[in-house]
C-alpha cells in the first residue's frame, strides 16, 4: 500500500529533553489529518520532522516514500507548509509575494504566471493582488500564506495550526478549500485546537507530552470510548495517559493549543 506519511517510532531530543516520544502512524494519500495537543506537546516538532527541518533522533518516517533522514531535499521540493507565523513579506505587495515565492519553487515564464492565476482564482485574492501585505487583516494574511504553499501544486499541505486566531469565515473558508484539495488528491496534515474542526479530518491523533496517545479516525475514536464528542474523548484521553500527575488539570483547564 502506498503511503503519503509512514511514521514509526519517531524520537526528538533536545539534549535531556524529549519533546516527542515514540510516534508513529500512517496516513494514505487523498487524506486530511489532524493533530489535536496542548501547547507544547510536540505537535510542531513531529511535523518539523516530517517537513525534513529538524532531524529525528530515533525511529524512522518515509513522507511521499521518502526518508526523512537521507532525502530531505526531495520532501522539501513535493511539499507545501505553512507555518503557525506569517511567511510573508510586509513591505511587498500580495501579487509580488506570490511571484517571490513562485521563484522559490523555481516556477518561471508561463508556467509561473498560470500558477499565479490560479491561486489568485483558487484563494479568491483577485481584489488583493496590488494590496500591500502590511494592510491585510490576520485572516487575509493567513489566505495569501496558504496562496504561496500552494503555488508549486504540492503532493502533501502540511498546517500548522493555520487558523489560529482568524475569524469564524476565514475558517470556514480554509477549510472548504482543505476539503476540496484533499477531493482532488492531496494529503493535508494539520494541526489545530478548534475541535470542530478535528471533527472533519479523516484521521485525527490526540499528542500529549511528546506522545501520540490516540489515533483513529474521530466517528471511530468516539464509538471506540462511547463519547459523544470530541472534547469529552480528548480530556479522556489525557486523564487516563496521566491521572497521577496534578499538573495535567492545569493543562487541560488551559486548552488544547
Amino acid at each position: 500500500m502506498n503511503l503519503a506519511i509512514d511514521c514509526q517510532g519517531l524520537v526528538k531530543r533536545f539534549g535531556i529533553y524529549t519533546a516527542v516520544q515514540g510516534v508513529t502512524f500512517q496516513i494514505p494519500p487523498g487524506k486530511i489529518m489532524g493533530f489535536v495537543g496542548p501547547n507544547g506537546a510536540g505537535k510542531t516538532t513531529i511535523i518539523r520532522m516530517l517537513c525534513g527541518v529538524l532531524v529525528p533522533t530515533e525511529g524512522q518516517a518515509t513522507v511521499l516514500g521518502f526518508d526523512v533522514l537521507t532525502q530531505t531535499e526531495e520532501i522539501k521540493q513535493r511539499i507545501g507548509y505553512m507555518s503557525q507565523k506569517f511567511n510573508l513579506y510586509e513591505d511587498l505587495t500580495v501579487g509580488e509575494n506570490l511571484d517571490f515565492y513562485a521563484g522559490v519553487y523555481r516556477l518561471q515564464g508561463k508556467i509561473a504566471r498560470a500558477e499565479k492565476t490560479r491561486i489568485i482564482e483558487l484563494i479568491g485574492l483577485q481584489d488583493r493582488v496590488s494590496q500591500l501585505v502590511s494592510s491585510l487583516s490576520g485572516g487575509w494574511k493567513q489566505r495569501v500564506a496558504l496562496g504561496c504553499a500552494l503555488l508549486h501544486n504540492p503532493q502533501l499541505l502540511i498546517l500548522d495550526e493555520p487558523t489560529a486566531g482568524v475569524d469564524p469565515v476565514t475558517r470556514r473558508v480554509f477549510w472548504d478549500l482543505i476539503h476540496q484539495l484533499a477531493k482532488e488528491g492531496m494529503t493535508v496534515l494539520v494541526s489545530t485546537h478548534y475541535m470542530d474542526e478535528a471533527d472533519t479530518c479523516d484521521y485525527l491523533g490526540f499528542v500529549f507530552h511528546g506522545q501520540l496517545i490516540a489515533f483513529g479516525s474521530p466517528e471511530d475514536m468516539k464509538k471506540r470510548e462511547a463519547k459523544d464528542n470530541l472534547d469529552d474523548l480528548f480530556i479522556y484521553y489525557v486523564e487516563h495517559e496521566a491521572s497521577d500527575d496534578p499538573r495535567n488539570l492545569a493543562i487541560i483547564k488551559g486548552g488544547r493549543g
